[in-house]
């Protein structure tokens, strides 16, 4: 169970969330509507399962590509994501439908309510015009991205020694240390990246630095390694010993060194683009057969381009401030884990609008689209906040190994859940503008018919 594993196990919640609160908004909404308790439910759950079906599927199939294209901790990402969603999917439709069956036996007159005297009426009448704003957010959006792309290009990123490779320790301690707080005090002895993993036992650690990464002389090895002990010496106030054998109390010993290259990494960053690109194909196919327009399916892979854009733009913005967060395996984890998010918030407000074009009547196709994301506020920021519960507690408490993953997933929630109103949906808008036109058209002449 690496962090890429747990980044799976954090888009799980989120999407287990999601679909329960996705059936409770829809009984929610019939029963506003004056239906009765037992058929508001039954009809909450019929109409909330194509949206639930298709976010779903759309993640697994994303799951499923990088696990028979990707490496390493990407395939292990797969792994936990395909598992989460195959029984959060069964628990949301099925066991969920138990529970709420057995708590309205009573039928119409069951006690069982889906709101609280506070939140029984906030956010169901929403008329808010979202897409009138659609071009505020594409210049908002481009801005971020370019000063932070041109931040990148200018001042670079901090990449981890798994992309650059480096200089790798064994390190023998009298007493179990922990790896992450050795972590976190060498990162601030060094220039250079570093991993420490804990090695056999918990009294032996793997020390990995990008330190000198470029220079291969014995004068840079010696540098090196030199560095290291100072480094430990400093952060956990023992005594180097040339003795590994027989460490006495407040010693530590370097039993084994090697130099590792950036091979593995770079398979895995070629393996890992490799699966993206699949991945993206297969959303847009998917979406393509379920909405039948392929403006549905370009603008969803525009948002997901744009939200991974934004995160690496985030990293760069935040490194110009003093943060500086590094670019690893455990960055693309967290990418990944944005991606399913944002394509799951997305196929979601696309399965409403949906549904509102086949029940459209003489509405505008702006007005549609406006009134679906209204309709599908409530949940949307619902999810979104309980999402991000999980992620703030991670970026509060999970330390400085997992800062720089939980700082990824809270940009990476905040702004999937904008693209999928601000820029997926109006950028379908906007590609069926000839529709938009024909129908004004239509209009006018009727009109003056």
């Amino acid at each position: 169970m690496t962090l890429p594993g747990i980044a799976g196990i954090v888009l799980t919640i989120g999407m287990s969330i999601d679909a329960n609160v996705l059936i409770f908004e829809r009984i929610k909404e019939e029963l506003r509507n004056g239906v009765g308790l037992m058929s508001a439910i039954s009809a909450g759950y019929d109409k909330a399962f194509s949206a639930i079906l298709d976010s779903n599927v759309t993640t697994f199939l994303t799951g499923a590509i990088l696990f028979a294209l990707g490496q390493g901790p990407v395939k292990g990402f797969a792994i936990v994501l395909m598992i989460g969603i195959a029984s959060s999917f069964f628990s949301s439709v099925f066991i969920t439908r138990v529970i709420v069956t057995w708590m309205s036996k009573k039928g119409d007159n069951s006690s069982i309510s889906f709101a609280t005297p506070f939140a029984k009426n906030a956010l169901g009448a929403m008329n808010l015009d979202f897409l009138g704003k659609r071009k505020i957010a594409y210049i908002i959006s481009t801005s971020i991205i370019v000063i932070g792309l041109g931040i990148a290009a200018v001042n670079g990123l901090k990449f981890g020694v798994d992309f650059t490779g480096g200089r790798s320790y064994i390190v023998a301690f009298d007493e179990p240390m922990a790896a992450s707080d050795l972590k976190s005090g060498l990162d601030s002895e060094f220039d250079g990246s570093v991993e420490v993993k804990t090695y056999g036992s918990n009294n032996v650690l793997k020390v990995t630095t990008s330190y000198l990464v470029n220079e291969d002389d014995a004068a840079s090895n010696l540098e090196v390694e030199s560095k290291v002990k100072e480094g430990i010496a400093s952060v956990t106030g023992l005594t180097f010993t040339d003795d590994a054998v027989s460490l006495a109390a407040g010693q530590f010993a370097i039993t084994g060194s090697s130099k590792v290259g950036a091979t593995v990494a770079d398979d895995i960053k070629a393996s890992s683009a490799e699966a993206m690109i699949a991945a993206l194909v297969a959303i847009f196919l998917y979406i393509l057969l379920r909405f039948r327009k392929w403006q549905f399916s370009l603008a969803s892979i525009i948002a997901l381009i744009h939200d991974t854009l934004f995160v690496i733009a985030a990293f760069a913005i935040a490194s110009a401030f003093g943060a500086t967060f590094e670019i690893d395996q455990v960055f693309i984890a967290a990418v990944l884990t944005v991606i399913g998010y944002s394509i799951n918030d997305t196929v979601i407000v696309f399965d409403r609008i949906r549904e509102n074009i086949e029940n459209r009547g003489t509405n505008k196709l702006v007005k549609v689209f406006n009134d679906a994301i209204n309709q599908t506020l409530g949940r949307t920021l619902i999810t979104s906040f309980t999402t991000l519960i999980v992620v703030i507690v991670l970026l509060i408490f999970g330390g400085e190994v997992l800062r720089g993953f939980s700082f990824a997933l809270f940009i990476g929630v905040l702004v999937g859940t904008y693209s999928s109103i601000y820029i997926a949906t109006p950028i379908v808008v906007d590609l069926m503008k000839r529709e938009l036109d024909q129908e004004n058209a239509a209009k006018e002449a009727k009109k003056l018919a």
